[in-house]
């Protein structure tokens, strides 16, 4: 499904991704995030508790083959995407929290990551090579310090920086609509209704469920349609560069099914999901306090 040269590519996209999200944060962000991290303390664990569950459930519940269900547990152990920044952007959310949020689950999904994954792997009795997954995720935090210390020596730089990096992971998707989709439609009408229930689930009960625990918290409506964003628009490209680099052969290609097909309906239903948003931006939320909290 993903030849040599997309792999490439697909090394390339995903350096210049994480360069964006380094460059779009400063230590002071951190500083800041730090003296008031309800909002990011929220995110977080809406992220790796919630979506993590949430795959377990459907491989649990789904017939599904062990290579599917691999998929399906990497893609909901995923850190936030930058595409979760734009959505928040266009839904009226937050969009400092959003980006916060983005690089502190990717810099936590360092240590988190791997935790996860081995508790729900051994519970499914599934093989995942932890030791590769840890060994791309610490190589993938290279360019993330990269990004924040080109953006602290060069404002401008790293504003150009950032603005890449972001326009390369919606890049990403589209590449793959074009390249991947035409090259692969046999694979699609051959899988199985319950891949495609996992894929697209996936995004949908993970938006749900972050946003009803936001606003559970009492949270701001603007920071609950951040939350639920960030909780359920996965890295699909990190998904997808970690099980390239860590799996080979036809079990790699069967095993990026998931992320490959998240990957091409997390816009459509992000998309839906800004609209509704939008719609219910009422005139009661605009009364209340505008923070972090």
């Amino acid at each position: 499904m993903v030849g040599a040269f997309e792999q490439t590519l697909l090394a390339l996209m995903i350096f210049v991704i994480m360069l964006g999200m380094g460059a779009s944060m400063t230590p002071r962000d951190f500083w800041l995030a730090l003296r008031r991290p309800y909002g990011i303390g929220v995110g977080l664990f809406s992220q790796y508790a919630f979506m993590p569950m949430i795959g377990f459930l459907f491989v649990t519940f789904l017939t599904v083959p062990e290579t599917i269900a691999i998929g399906i547990v990497i893609m909901a152990c995923m850190p936030g995407g930058t595409t979760s920044n734009i959505f928040a952007y266009f839904s009226k959310g937050n969009l400092a929290l959003s980006v916060l949020m983005t690089v502190t689950s990717t810099v936590a999904g360092v240590l988190l990551i791997p935790i996860i994954l081995l508790l729900y792997a051994t519970a499914l009795d599934l093989r995942i090579p932890r030791e590769n997954i840890i060994v791309t995720l610490v190589l993938l935090l290279v360019p993330v310090g990269i990004g924040m210390a080109l953006r602290r020596l060069n404002a401008n730089a790293g504003a150009v920086t950032e603005f890449f990096g972001s326009a390369l992971a919606l890049f990403f998707i589209l590449f793959l609509i074009v390249t991947w989709v035409p090259r692969n439609w046999q694979f699609l009408m051959d899988t199985t209704p319950a891949t495609y229930v996992a894929s697209i689930g996936l995004c949908v009960v993970g938006i749900t469920v972050g946003y009803l625990f936001a606003r559970a918290l009492r949270l701001h409506p603007r920071n609950a349609r951040t939350v639920a964003l960030e909780t359920g628009i996965q890295n699909g490209p990190l998904a997808i560069a970690i099980i390239a680099f860590t799996f080979s052969g036809t079990e790699a290609q069967e095993i990026m099914a998931v992320p490959a097909l998240y990957s091409l309906f997390i816009v459509i239903v992000s998309t839906i999901v800004t609209l509704i948003f939008r719609r219910a931006n009422a005139a009661a939320e605009q009364k209340m306090p505008d923070s972090l909290l």
